[in-house]
């Protein structure tokens, strides 16, 4: 299993090359403790009743969410079909918010989605792709419903377009998506173990933060700013600070902030390491690709515009594999 899933992975990368890294990225002062340095719904296009719509999910997912699509590869095999199903609703949602120009009709969107969570749990899912696989994932794992609800309902209330108010409501934007995907992914695995609940609730945290952060320069260029507002006004920063790319010092304290939160909750994370079941492990293999951020955006001393940071890693399904290889997170 592990070489086929190996080959998987060496598909998904044209070529694994080690690029230099910038002049201006060698010599940074300021360091994360203990860090080291190192639009629209994809149409239906299977049609109502046609079959593969497991593949359907899977082709989604590797369009609009290539690390979650690699995490999905490296699951027991039993649990791929399932996980894929929740990151492909998981995706379904995200992209709402970008994908209308009305909020009334980003509003209809996720009635939609909440009148599909009520028909899959009576067993009467609409002919849908994705929301068949929530269907067959429900039917397997006996997945909760409060969690797909919890998801849909923070991402309506997200329709808003307006900045967090403080560090602390972009961690329940966090806990209520990602860590509700990650607690519903351990239910896959079939995990009910409060040590694994608790690393899932500090790694979905930490996943959170570290794409609003991520998305900055995407929102930035939709006259867009995210970044909570307490720590903005903390070290003197404006939106308009944001909207202007601007890389002043005071900038980058309000990301080295943000940053450093996100570190802290992956630190916590795995300070659960001992107590958490191996077998709920692979749940927790996003955490590469928190880790490989934070790392790169210390380097470039928390410019968070920097290009090094829009570049996608081509070395990331190779660390997925040797993370899941070694059994850590």
């Amino acid at each position: 299993m592990a070489a086929s899933t190996l080959s998987s992975l060496r598909l998904c990368v044209p070529g694994l090359y080690r690029r230099r890294p910038a002049p201006e990225v060698c010599a940074r002062s300021r360091r994360l403790p203990d860090l080291a340095v190192s639009g629209r719904s994809v149409a239906a296009a299977s049609g109502p009743a046609a079959a593969g719509t497991d593949l359907y999910c899977l082709e989604l997912l590797r369009k609009r969410d290539f690390e979650g699509y690699l995490c999905s590869l490296l699951l027991p095999a039993e649990s791929r079909n399932a996980a894929c199903a929740l990151r492909a609703f998981n995706v379904e949602l995200a992209q709402v918010k970008d994908s209308v120009s009305e909020k009334t009709i980003g509003l209809m969107r996720m009635q939609f989605w909440k009148n599909t969570v009520e028909d899959v749990y009576r067993d009467r899912p609409p002919q849908q792709p994705v929301a068949i696989e929530l269907w067959k994932a429900v039917k397997k794992h006996n997945l909760t419903k409060r969690w797909l609800m919890k998801i849909i309902e923070e991402r309506e209330k997200n329709l808003d377009d307006k900045a967090y108010r403080n560090i602390q409501e972009l961690e329940s934007y966090a806990e209520n998506t990602q860590s509700s995907l990650l607690y519903l992914t351990l239910e896959i695995l079939g995990i009910k173990d409060l040590h694994a609940d608790h690393a899932a609730s500090h790694i979905g945290k930490a996943q959170g933060i570290v794409t609003c952060l991520r998305a900055t320069p995407y929102h930035g260029s939709r006259r867009k700013v995210f970044i909570p507002m307490d720590i903005c006004m903390l070290h003197g920063v404006s939106q308009e600070d944001f909207l202007r790319m601007n890389k002043d010092k005071n900038v980058r304290d309000v990301i080295y902030d943000i940053a450093s939160q996100a570190h802290l909750h992956l630190k916590h994370a795995r300070s659960f390491h001992k107590s958490v079941p191996v077998k709920a492990f692979p749940a927790f293999l996003q955490t590469v690709a928190v880790e490989d951020y934070l790392k790169k955006i210390q380097q470039v001393d928390f410019d968070v515009f920097h290009p090094v940071l829009q570049q996608k890693s081509t070395l990331l399904p190779l660390s997925l594999y040797i993370q899941s290889w070694r059994k850590r997170y």
